[in-house]
């Protein structure tokens, strides 16, 4: 893994050793702090994939709200009645 050896020298200069060997080992105890993968070869624990994305449906990208609305018409279609 000459590429990541590389790339975590680079880590240990910037952070110092004690900082990365603990990351290093924390990953391969289990924890996703530490996770490399070059060439088939993986060291470490992946983080886990994210459930928290948020994504916009287009129903609500470009709505707006009248003075003193308090919601209850979101979802019903009713459309806005503005002064």
């Amino acid at each position: 893994m000459p590429e990541v050896a590389a790339f975590v020298a680079q880590l240990r200069q910037a952070f110092g050793d004690a900082v990365i060997e603990e990351a290093i080992h924390r990953g391969k105890a289990g924890e996703p702090a530490f996770f490399a993968a070059e060439n088939g070869r993986t060291v470490g624990t992946r983080a886990p994939a994210s459930s928290q994305a948020w994504t916009v449906n287009a129903a609500v990208h470009d709505r707006h709200y009248c003075p003193g609305c308090d919601g209850s018409c979101v979802g019903t279609g009713a459309h806005c009645r503005r002064p």
